[in-house]
């Protein structure tokens, strides 16, 4: 259901879907991709895809249902945080391209000091293919990352929100009981997982959920919206004020 979408928030890879097959579906789980093949280069992100599922479906469903009651407050909303948001996804994902570029040139350095050290004699021909094939797999994702990161700033450097086309398709799409892999992939882009931490023996792992054309969604609190509420109330009061 999640193909393709599923990536890590620290080093931005692609997490593997896993599949516990002894067990029962619940317990399929994502990992991160480079943490798999290199535990050094990002610490092991970790998430059920049964908490990936609960987790979209109740954000979906807040998002639809206020979007189909509070229309054009949605709009408002993700115009102001839009300009904001993008600004610091931009240079947050080009901070992340100049590591990665930098990781990349920092291999071809090891490489080439793992094969003079093999040709040398301080290390074994067993060393040296087991060190060159951990480099050569995470120079692999490190470059499939910049691929897309490279790709990712481009594309929204240039990107315009296209909330009138977003809010169409969710206005089809009468009450969500559940998600399909259709529904997902229409309207979801991107899903980040966050690093797991516990509080008071409890665990907590934060989802980042990328919807397209409009990014991440932050809907109001209660109390938010009460003070959207009255601010807008003011204003519209004001406007009344000035052309009586």
């Amino acid at each position: 259901m999640f193909s393709g979408l599923m990536f890590c928030k620290d080093c931005g890879s692609k997490m593997y879907f896993c599949t516990a097959k002894e067990f029962e579906h619940n317990q399929n789980w994502f990992t991160c991709a480079l943490a798999r093949k290199n535990k050094d280069a990002c610490s092991g992100h970790f998430i059920r895809e049964v908490q990936v599922e609960t987790a979209v479906l109740i954000n979906v469903q807040r998002v639809f249902t206020f979007v189909h009651n509070y229309e054009s407050r949605f709009a408002e909303m993700m115009l102001e945080q839009s300009s904001e948001d993008r600004k610091k996804e931009l240079a947050a994902k080009r901070r992340e391209l100049k590591r990665s570029q930098r990781r990349i040139e920092e291999l071809n350095g090891l490489f080439k000091k793992t094969y003079e050290d093999n040709a040398k004699g301080k290390l074994t021909d067993e060393q040296y293919e087991m060190l060159s094939n951990d480099y050569t797999a995470e120079q692999a994702e490190l470059k499939e990352l910049v691929k897309r990161l490279e790709v990712e700033i481009t594309e929204e450097s240039k990107q315009s929100y296209d909330l009138d086309k977003f809010i169409a398709k969710v206005k089809k799409v009468t009450e969500i009981k559940e998600l399909t892999p259709e529904l997902v992939h229409e309207f979801i882009s991107k899903i980040e997982v966050h690093k797991s931490y516990r509080e008071n023996g409890v665990r907590y792992q934060q989802i980042d959920i990328y919807y397209h054309g409009v990014g991440i969604i932050r809907l109001a609190t209660a109390e938010e919206m009460e003070a959207s509420f009255q601010k807008h109330m003011e204003q519209k009061q004001k406007s009344k004020e000035k052309t009586a």
